[in-house]
């Protein structure tokens, strides 16, 4: 068997450590610390992806118009088992910044109405917020969120403390992107439980990272990618409604099922099942997706989440350690990724430094107040702790001669 190739139907079996990259086709010259921008999908899955966009293209009128819909039906029978959720209340999309539009443009909101966020709202999903309380004459309230951050219980703080009578929707990321923080999203849920207060979790980092029971989570809304943690291709990403929501919820693009006299299935999923021609394998390969990654440890994935949290640690002490720095956060709240804080300076010319110089590809951000940059590792199976000390290493040279 090609060590570069593994059949979808192959049993997956533990590695040493250092080897659990021959399952992925990642760049052997770049030390790749980055999984949670965009995920890494692993061989064997994008085999399966092949192998389905063959089975299109063999004949493409039968898979649209026969064979497509058993195999969504089936794909998101897998995929709601994993979160936790019916599958009658999950459509997929093609990534959770869709998601939360689809949301935000459902909405029926008036002028003077909240809609309230925290500062540590990935920026394309504030564009979003900002974009519909633009139109519609509905005001952003941010709660802040502090930077190092000494409990969770801060975070339940910052956004109760910015609740009123007018809030009518909270949109929150369950892992922050800049930070990494894991927030706290069963208690702020209870927290907001008496209150006519919508919850929109942007849970773009989440599925495979930290567990998830949706249908117990008390939260109205919640969409999250497959393509990062869960190593799906790209492209393929869900979105939860809460069952008495499913009627007013409506995908970005109206198609056929808006008029459709079928009654064999729920308006929600003719409208989001059909919005026109494209390439539906990414969300076909979300089963081969949840098996193949909960095959590579004998504790599934449970052990899974486990190691790449125990890593994410271990890569935050390394580099907390070479940079005289305190941890940030408590360990509680991180997942498979951890932020620290480094001293001001150029983010783009340290970014580009570590990549162009070092071959080590993670993101710098920008972060306000002071310190003004983050950054962010990830720990996926195929890290090591010697990439994160060649990655202090890097950081104390770099850092020393600015």
């Amino acid at each position: 068997m090609d060590s570069l190739s593994v059949p979808s139907d192959y049993q997956l079996l533990p590695l040493p450590q250092g080897d659990w990259k021959r399952y992925w086709s990642l760049d052997p010259t770049v030390t790749f610390l980055n999984h949670g921008s965009f995920g890494a999908c692993p061989i064997a899955v994008l085999d399966k992806q092949r192998s389905l966009r063959q089975q299109l293209e063999a004949e493409p009128v039968r898979f649209f118009a026969r064979e497509l819909e058993p195999l969504l039906d089936a794909a998101r029978t897998d995929l709601a088992l994993f979160v936790g959720a019916d599958p009658e209340n999950l459509a997929f999309v093609p990534n959770a910044t869709t998601g939360v539009n689809t949301v935000l443009r459902s909405l029926r909101l008036q002028p003077g109405d909240e809609l309230l966020t925290t500062d540590h709202e990935y920026n394309a999903c504030r564009n979003a917020l900002n974009a519909i309380a633009a139109q519609t004459g509905a005001q952003v309230v941010v709660a802040e969120v502090p930077f190092p951050l000494e409990s969770a219980d801060k975070v339940v703080e910052s956004v109760l403390s910015r609740v009123s009578t007018k809030t009518k929707l909270l949109l929150i990321d369950h892992v922050s992107s800049q930070t990494a923080l894991v927030m706290p999203i069963e208690a702020i849920a209870q927290a907001l439980s008496t209150q006519s207060i919508d919850i929109l979790v942007d849970g773009a980092h989440a599925p495979g990272m930290v567990p998830l029971n949706l249908q117990a989570m008390g939260v109205t809304y919640y969409t999250g990618n497959c393509h990062k943690w869960l190593c799906a291709p790209k492209g393929a990403a869900f979105l939860y409604v809460q069952p008495e929501r499913r009627s007013q919820v409506r995908p970005l693009v109206i198609s056929h099922g808006a008029n459709s006299p079928r009654t064999d299935r729920s308006f929600f999923r003719l409208e989001f099942d059909w919005t026109g021609t494209s390439d539906p394998t990414a969300f076909l390969c979300v089963p081969e997706a949840i098996r193949v990654m909960g095959s590579l440890l004998p504790g599934g994935w449970d052990e899974l989440m486990q190691q790449n949290h125990s890593k994410a640690l271990a890569a935050r002490r390394v580099l907390c350690t070479a940079l005289d720095i305190e941890l940030p956060c408590p360990d509680h709240m991180i997942g498979s990724m951890a932020a620290v804080p480094l001293p001001g300076g150029s983010v783009e010319t340290l970014y580009d430094a570590l990549f162009y110089h070092y071959q080590i590809e993670v993101p710098v951000m920008p972060w306000q107040p002071a310190p003004n940059r983050l950054l962010r590792v990830s720990a996926q199976l195929y890290n090591t702790v010697a990439e994160y000390d060649q990655l202090a290493s890097a950081l104390v040279t770099l850092l020393g001669g600015e």
